[in-house]
Parts: C-alpha cells; sequence; structure tokens
C-alpha cells in the first residue's frame, strides 16, 4: 500500500513539473503556493483510495470507477459516505459488489411516473 502512496506522488509531482514548465511567466511565489496546493489535493486524494481498497472488494472499487465516468458527482458523495463510515467503525466488513450494487439504488432518486388526465 506504501508503495501505491509513493508510485502516485511520484506521478503526481511529474504532472506538476510539467504544468510548471508549460507555464510561461507565473510568479514563483504562485507558483509554489499552487504546487503545495496540489500536492495537498494529490496526498488527500491517495489516503481516500487507500481507505477504499481497505473497505471495498476490487469488484466494488472497479464498479465505482467505471460508474464515476458517467455519475462522478453521485460516485464521490457515496464514496464520502463510505470513508465516514468508515472512520466511525460502523462499517465491520469489506462492501461487496451486491452491497454496493444496493447502496447505489438507494442513493438514486426516485423516477417519477408521467401522469396524464384528461379532461
Amino acid at each position: 500500500m506504501a508503495d501505491d502512496l509513493e508510485e502516485i506522488r511520484r506521478r503526481r509531482l511529474e504532472q506538476l513539473q510539467q504544468q510548471q514548465a508549460s507555464q510561461q511567466q507565473v510568479a514563483p511565489g504562485d507558483m509554489q503556493a499552487a504546487m503545495q496546493q496540489e500536492q495537498a489535493r494529490a496526498d488527500m486524494e491517495a489516503k481516500k483510495q487507500a481507505l477504499l481498497r481497505q473497505i471495498l472488494t476490487p469488484e466494488a472499487r472497479e464498479r465505482l470507477t467505471t460508474l464515476k465516468m458517467s455519475r462522478k458527482e453521485m460516485v464521490e458523495q457515496l464514496e464520502s459516505q463510505l470513508i465516514m463510515l468508515a472512520q466511525n467503525g460502523r462499517i465491520q466488513s469489506k462492501i461487496d459488489d451486491e452491497k454496493l450494487k444496493q447502496l447505489l439504488v438507494q442513493l438514486q432518486p426516485q423516477k417519477r411516473e408521467p401522469t396524464i388526465k384528461r379532461m
């Protein structure tokens, strides 16, 4: 798990260096602050992914990753709820694909059936 975290940090640092090279005229203080902010964001994302690896089965993580392409806001909401539950100790076992499907169904808004009234 530590190797994964280091790999993510290394890749993010490379991306930041490429962005820095592509920007022509930016004040050094602004660039430093932006790099620190981006590094903090990358660290938070790495911690989030490490925790999700602990509480989700590989199939469930794969489903979330696939779903993130089309329903990013819903997946982010679900991930934050799962992390909060795990930190509070309310998740006792790993969440498998079936449990994740049930959670996703609960998060989806209920569809309204159109009704046509004749006058």
